[in-house]
Parts: structure tokens; C-alpha cells; sequence
């Protein structure tokens, strides 16, 4: 490798001199700027980062630790977002997938601090309660699609209620008074919220909840929403319209659906959630559906790390947008 003495010699200059216009640091000439930055050039210096570092504090790294976004296809934009925004600011992104593995989250931590990044996100492919590991607690961290119970931590999440909302408020505008709901996981963030957002949307056009047209798929899988569409279809009176809690359950509605006889959206509308592109886009008709705001949660996380701002707010909640296609 190409050392700064060489550069040196090759200007005619000193070492100190070298150093300040690698720098960028005033005091040096144009003429002489000019000389070094070519030396440079024409030997292929490049400046050792690790000292940089050591004498900056600024390592130009934001570390991503995430259980398992990095092979979930949706869920990788968040990654996406994170790393066009770090690029925009000349830093880059170190990327650790732990599988939800503890011991690699550990190793992940140990290296990512070794090598001084200047913040941290810690990062879930699906919302929900996280347990922030001790040695990230003093550093600049910021949650993605996660939140911590102690809520001493900034967050990032999507807007569950208001997704469940319009989701139902876009099947009320269409006529429909009867509308099924199969939501996701008993008990999940994102199952309590849409929930609460369907409930919202009801009462505010006057339609009483019917307990009877709310089921939960439980493996939140194609399968389930097979299985609950029957029940909800075999009612004397059944639903005109189906909220899914997410795209994999609207496949299993689709299914269904066909088999029973039902047409797609004349005799019963669906709507989704995720935007999935390999099953919303896919399915025929191509499946309405609210889209997970994942990039824009990613790029949320590092403008945080970015700024620094002392004035955090705990939870941050990310609307997730309507996407118009066929199904509804």
C-alpha cells in the first residue's frame, strides 16, 4: 500500500502538510492542495481509516442488527431505505442477520462497537416487543418496527390503527356494510391495532361491531384464511366484503372464495395487507391492499442517528398507504 511519506516525497511537500489537505484542513495554499490531491491520485493513496477514526470519532458506519429483514422479501426495504439514506450522507451500513439468534446478535454487538459506528439500529420483520440487549443501552440506538416495554428507547412502527381504519373505510365507501375481518396473531401489536382501526371505522358510519365477522388466523399463513373464509361464508347472513390481516391470508380468502362460487370483487370485495408484491400484484384480480411503510421506517432510523436530536419522541408511527388494484 501506498504510504503518506510517498505521497510526501512525491509532492515535494512535508508530512504534516500531506495530512492537512487530506483533511480538508485550512492553512494550505491552493497551488500546493492541488499538487497533493493529484500525488494522490497518481499513486492510489488512500488514507487509513482506522486512524481517521481514532482521531475524529467518526467512523462514517451505522451498524443494522435485524432478527431475520435481510431474507424477508417485503421486509428488506427497510434495509433499502436505511442504506440510500446513510449513501446520501457518505456513510454506509454494516448489516448483521441474526436469524434471531442470540450468540450472533452477541458476536454482531461485540464487532459493530469494535469498530466505533456511530449509531445503531436494531431493527424486527414484524412489529412487536423487543428486549433491548444490555450492551447497546448507552449508545445512539433507534428501534425499527419494534419498541421496547421499558420505553426508553426511539422507535419507529407502522400506524396499525390507521391502516385498519382506512383499509375498512375504503370498503364502506364501496356500499358495503357487512364486512368480515380476519386478522392476524391474538394478541400482536399489529392484530390489536388493525382491530382498533376496524372498530373506528365502523362506528363512525354507524355500523354496529358484530363480533360474529371478526375471526383471527392464528398462523397468520394461506391455510388459515382458507379455513376462515368458510366459517364467515357458511353465516345465514355472510359478508359482502373481507379485511385480511395480510396478503397470505387474502390468498387463502381468494381460494376460497372460488371454490364457494364467489366472484372477486362483484360478489365479494377483499382488501389485504403488506403489499406483498409477489402475491398482491399476482393474484387475479391483483389484490388491494395496505402497503407496510418499510423503506420509509428505515430512512426515519438513520435521519434520527443523523440528527441526534436530544428531543425524541418515544414511538414514531408511519402511515401505511392504500394500494389501488382490482380486488376491492
Amino acid at each position: 500500500m501506498v504510504s503518506i511519506k510517498e505521497v510526501a516525497e512525491k509532492a515535494g511537500v512535508s508530512l504534516k502538510t500531506v495530512s492537512r489537505v487530506i483533511n480538508n484542513e485550512p492553512g494550505v495554499k491552493e497551488s500546493t492542495r492541488q499538487l497533493v490531491l493529484r500525488s494522490v491520485a497518481e499513486l492510489g493513496y488512500l488514507p487509513h481509516a482506522g486512524a481517521r477514526d481514532m482521531r475524529t470519532r467518526r467512523s462514517q458506519i451505522i451498524g443494522l442488527i435485524t432478527d431475520e429483514i435481510a431474507t424477508t422479501p417485503f421486509a428488506v426495504n427497510i434495509i433499502k431505505g436505511a442504506q440510500d439514506l446513510a449513501w446520501a450522507h457518505n456513510k454506509i451500513l454494516l448489516i448483521a442477520n441474526t436469524d434471531g439468534d442470540k450468540q450472533k446478535e452477541d458476536v454482531a454487538i461485540r464487532l459493530m462497537l469494535e469498530r466505533r459506528v456511530e449509531g445503531i439500529i436494531y431493527a424486527t420483520w414484524f412489529h412487536r416487543a423487543v428486549e433491548i440487549p444490555d450492551s447497546i443501552r448507552g449508545q445512539p440506538l433507534v428501534l425499527v418496527d419494534c419498541y421496547s416495554d421499558d420505553d426508553l428507547f426511539p422507535s419507529v412502527v407502522p400506524d396499525e390503527v390507521q391502516g385498519g381504519r382506512d383499509a375498512t373505510e375504503v370498503l364502506i365507501e364501496k356500499g358495503h356494510r357487512r364486512i368480515g375481518f380476519i386478522n392476524l396473531t391474538s394478541g400482536v401489536p399489529a392484530a390489536i391495532g388493525r382491530l382498533q382501526g376496524y372498530r373506528e371505522a365502523l362506528g363512525a358510519h354507524g355500523i354496529p361491531f358484530d363480533p360474529t365477522l371478526v375471526l383471527n388466523n392464528e398462523s397468520g399463513q394461506t391455510d388459515g384464511g382458507y379455513e376462515q373464509v368458510y366459517i364467515l361464508m357458511s353465516q345465514p347472513n355472510p359478508p359482502s366484503a373481507l379485511f385480511c390481516g395480510n396478503d397470505r391470508t387474502a390468498m387463502g380468502a381468494y381460494q376460497a372464495l372460488k371454490e364457494l362460487g364467489f366472484r372477486i370483487p362483484q360478489d365479494v370485495a377483499v382488501i389485504g395487507f403488506d403489499n406483498q408484491e409477489v402475491i398482491a400484484a399476482y393474484l387475479r384480480p391483483s389484490l388491494s391492499t395496505m402497503a407496510l411503510p418499510h423503506y420509509e421506517m428505515g430512512q426515519w432510523a438513520v435521519q434520527y442517528l443523523l440528527e441526534q436530536n436530544n428531543e425524541w419522541r418515544k414511538q414514531e408511527k408511519l402511515k401505511c398507504p392504500y394500494i389501488v388494484r382490482e380486488s376491492a
